[in-house]
């Protein structure tokens, strides 16, 4: 079953802003509150994205942006509700495709497995409860990206719509909720690109978990190549064991680049409550004090992800 959501539902209910389920036998039938917050919370946690679980509703991208969390609990576990403004209708054919998508989607993901927490986490408290760690994401790392107008270029994995990830290799034109500076390291302090990874690489490993309140389920670096100039870190929040991705990266060959770029991003759910933002400027007010170029993630260029995310900078 599938649960739908809209504000203009009138082509499947004559019931305005209703909640409706969609069955094998086509009909549309109204459920009481309850049970829909109970099913709305399932597709939350199984970290489905709004275009899957709640269909005729535009994703945020640079080119729509009326997309707004529920007024109420905010959370860093990444856990809440969304509410969607629609703009438009999507066809009955996409439609049901999409409801396809996300209940094979949700029968995968929306009951977690157990799984521990990284050893430097800052708590054994919630050790019984299930995480969910969720499967990596794909095609991490520097590689052959295509930008909004199909033309090549080397670079981390782009974000996609939900505002829950910061890449510097993103186009600022194309992507500027998402967009962020790379990190330079200073030629003047540091004369080779493995000396800089080994710099980056030690003020990661001293990362503390829980700071700002987030990541208390520790952090693991998972691979570090300073000859490659490449880093990847995974966070793990403490009570759900949600794990976010986090990578460093030299793009290109040139040995004189002293150009790192940047990717932190969520697995799970819509919003991040400002985590991502969090760990990126903890690490780059690090480096700064060690003569870094770390400008990290400003509430005055991205606005709408504090507003969104009850950021604050």
């Amino acid at each position: 079953v599938i649960v739908f959501y809209s504000h203009h539902s009138h082509q499947f209910s004559q019931q305005h802003n209703s909640f409706v389920l969609f069955s094998s036998s086509s009909a549309f039938l109204p459920l009481p509150h309850c049970t829909i917050m109970k099913l709305v919370s399932i597709i939350a946690l199984a970290g489905i994205t709004s275009s899957v679980a709640f269909t005729g509703v535009p994703l945020l991208t640079a080119q729509a942006s009326r997309i707004a969390p529920l007024n109420g609990n905010k959370s860093n576990e990444h856990d809440s509700s969304m509410r969607e403004e629609d703009d438009g209708m999507l066809t009955r054919r996409e439609t049901l495709k999409s409801w396809v998508v996300g209940a094979a989607a949700i029968g995968f993901m929306a009951f977690p497995g157990k799984a521990t927490a990284f050893p430097n986490k800052i708590s054994t408290q919630y050790d019984d409860r299930p995480k969910q760690r969720g499967a990596k994401p794909q095609a991490l790392g520097v590689a052959t990206r295509k930008d909004l107008y199909g033309e090549e270029y080397l670079g981390l994995k782009p974000c996609g719509a939900a505002p829950n990830c910061f890449c510097s290799s993103d186009s600022l034109e194309d992507a500027p909720e998402t967009n962020i500076p790379p990190f330079k390291w200073s030629t003047d302090k540091i004369s080779s690109r493995e000396d800089a990874f080994q710099q980056l690489y030690e003020v990661v490993k001293a990362y503390q978990p829980g700071q700002s309140n987030i990541d208390g389920g520790g952090f693991d670096i998972v691979t570090f190549d300073p000859k490659a100039g490449y880093i990847y870190v995974q966070f793990q929040s403490l009570k759900n064991g949600y794990i976010d991705d986090l990578e460093f990266a030299v793009v290109g060959d040139d040995k004189d680049n002293n150009v790192v770029q940047v990717r932190s991003s969520s697995r799970f759910g819509y919003l991040d409550f400002g985590v991502n933002a969090k760990r990126i400027n903890y690490l780059a007010n690090i480096l700064r004090a060690k003569g870094w170029d770390a400008p990290g993630v400003e509430l005055a260029t991205h606005k709408l992800y504090g507003e969104m995310d009850g950021w604050t900078g």
